[in-house]
């Protein structure tokens, strides 16, 4: 008898980013012609990218996916914050697939068993990964439409602490083929503060990460000197660049809510960046 495979199904298609496929192709197709390619003096090692809907962030995002059109990515490992489930570990989705309006993305079983034996606060399982939990799967259209066929590391941290961070960037360097891996990193800045606010609190955060300081960007984040929902994750890619060999991080773009509404009262902040 087949065994029924568990599908993540697309959970906010139609909310975050259209879901039907071929105005997903158009829209997907027109952020990343409007995005400018980099000369990059090394292949890229992670990207930071927020996760808004399209409408708010998405030309933030193309900025940094457009980085990697052509290159010989085989996995992505997408790490993200938990915002619906709670729960005191890093969760690998223990599924075969996440589904979007473009198809279904293959789970790698082999990579996700591997980070599961590698520390006991790595775990197997579909908390984080709910249908209601954006952050995740509003990235992989794009990865979708660049890299065409690839196999899905889906990390949530449950607790995005430095020690966290740390036992993910020591496993993912450890026990994962990386010659062919992407890493990602998923999150917004500052939420709905002043415009004037969001940019002193944001711009925080931009030099962290340009500066290529996540010990900075951790020490900023606990004594409140800038917010973003998904710290942890960006400091785990940072040390997991690190860790691959990368010498640079340099934010593309950075905007927040108000720059596509027009309402400066209560905005979220967004950049992206590349590390390589």
């Amino acid at each position: 008898m087949t065994q029924s495979k568990k599908i993540r199904s697309a959970g906010v298609a139609g909310m975050f980013y259209p879901g039907d496929p071929m105005m997903l192709e158009r829209e997907l197709s027109l952020l990343l012609e409007a995005a400018p390619l980099l000369e990059l003096p090394r292949p890229v090692k992670s990207l930071i990218v927020p996760h808004a809907g399209y409408v708010y962030s998405g030309g933030v995002s193309a900025r940094a996916y457009r980085q990697i059109f052509d290159a010989p990515i085989k996995r992505v490992v997408v790490i993200v914050p938990s915002h619906k489930d709670a729960f005191a570990f890093n969760s690998v989705f223990n599924g075969d697939a996440y589904r979007t309006p473009l198809g279904d993305v293959p789970v790698d079983k082999k990579a996700a068993a591997a980070l599961a034996e590698a520390h006991p606060d790595i775990q197997l399982s579909d908390l984080g990964h709910s249908s209601s939990e954006h952050s995740l799967e509003v990235q992989l259209p794009f990865l979708q439409w660049i890299l065409g066929n690839f196999q899905l590391v889906p990390v949530s941290m449950g607790e995005q602490t430095y020690e966290q961070s740390v036992i993910l960037a020591n496993a993912f360097t450890t026990v994962i083929d990386t010659s062919h891996t992407l890493f990602v990193a998923s999150s917004d800045l500052s939420h709905f503060h002043s415009d004037a606010r969001a940019r002193v609190l944001d711009q925080v955060a931009q030099t962290d990460i340009e500066t290529f300081d996540e010990e900075k960007l951790w020490q900023d984040i606990a004594e409140g000197r800038t917010e973003m929902c998904g710290y942890g994750p960006v400091i785990t890619v940072m040390k997991t660049a690190r860790k691959l060999g990368a010498e640079t991080s340099r934010v593309i773009l950075y905007r927040n809510s108000g720059d596509i509404t027009g309402e400066r009262n209560e905005v979220v902040g967004y950049l992206s960046a590349v590390i390589y």
